[in-house]
């Protein structure tokens, strides 16, 4: 069984891969987190992934995730994917959401840990990614909607 874990660094992405990293040692699963990287500057600033001054190279937002990572589920397993953001029938949003959908069928996911205040919700805010990779019927979400 492998649990995905959608992570941003977000106290809350970090709050889920806590929580499916117990999960995984009480059921002897591997976890998987995977970091979505559009190549957008904006996206990159608004997440907090660098500074206003910063230029925007996705490779050190890899970096950064991955140590991220390794420092709160050093068994996981980190990919990253680096998305296009000029496509010009989506949004960066769309194209995250959709990337960590082909993500869980390619590593089979059973259950996807998704950190977020909106999964589930009825409405949701257009940046979020919880409430498109929550309703996806292939595998079962568990939503993290607190850190502590």
């Amino acid at each position: 069984m492998t649990l995905l874990v959608p992570f941003d660094g977000s106290t809350l992405s970090t709050a889920a891969l806590e929580k499916a990293s117990e999960h995984a040692e009480l059921t002897d699963e591997d976890v998987v987190a995977v970091t979505i990287v559009p190549d957008d500057g904006d996206y990159a600033r608004e997440r907090g992934w660098i500074q206003d001054h910063e230029q925007f190279d996705p490779d050190v937002v890899v970096r950064k995730m991955r140590n991220i990572v390794d420092s709160v589920a050093p068994e996981a397993t980190f990919r990253h994917e680096i998305v296009d953001s000029d496509e010009p029938t989506a949004t960066s949003t769309t194209n995250v959401v959709r990337t960590i959908r082909d993500v869980a069928a390619d590593v089979d996911a059973d259950v996807v840990f998704v950190g977020s205040e909106n999964a589930g919700s009825v409405t949701t805010p257009l940046s979020s990614v919880g409430g498109p990779v929550a309703s996806d019927q292939q595998y079962d979400v568990y939503v993290v909607r607190h850190a502590d």
